[in-house]
């Protein structure tokens, strides 16, 4: 095969690829606009109705989103967006109930796409015993432990 035929076979291919991710993608990881995630911290205490729950989030490039005091079954939700093109920063939140404080990675940008999965969620937990992620909403694996101040 000579180059221009390699070369007219790959821009070919290219150019189904694209019109694939156009016609049957809304928001695809290698399009310009990228996938959005949802990134959203649940308060799941049973019965902390005295004591919120406090919550401040930062992203890894240093934008500070600010806190939150969250009653029972309030929570704090945020959206990011990722590309291919463009690296999406990763978000830490730390949390504070009682005399126990914890900070944990909420979203690890690239590497975050795979842990929130297809629905493109980050889902936390926060409970008594301490914080599970998932990301459909009804599974729950607990990431980590409360640690005392």
């Amino acid at each position: 095969m000579k180059k221009w035929q390699i070369l007219l076979i790959f821009l070919i291919s290219l150019q189904m690829v694209f019109m694939y991710i156009k016609y049957h993608k809304t928001e695809h990881y290698f399009s310009i606009q990228g996938v959005t995630y949802q990134i959203r911290v649940v308060n799941g205490f049973t019965n902390n109705s005295s004591e919120p729950l406090v919550i401040w989030c930062t992203s890894q490039d240093g934008v500070d989103m600010g806190g939150r005091a969250l009653q029972e079954g309030d929570d704090y939700t945020w959206y990011t967006r990722l590309t291919f093109w463009t690296p999406a920063p990763g978000y830490s939140c730390t949390i504070k109930w009682d005399q126990t404080r914890k900070t944990f990675e909420t979203f690890q940008g690239h590497q975050g796409r795979h842990r929130c999965g297809t629905r493109r969620k980050c889902l936390w937990l926060i409970k008594e015993d301490g914080i599970y992620f998932g990301n459909d909403e009804s599974n729950w694996v607990k990431d980590f432990s409360w640690r005392k101040i």
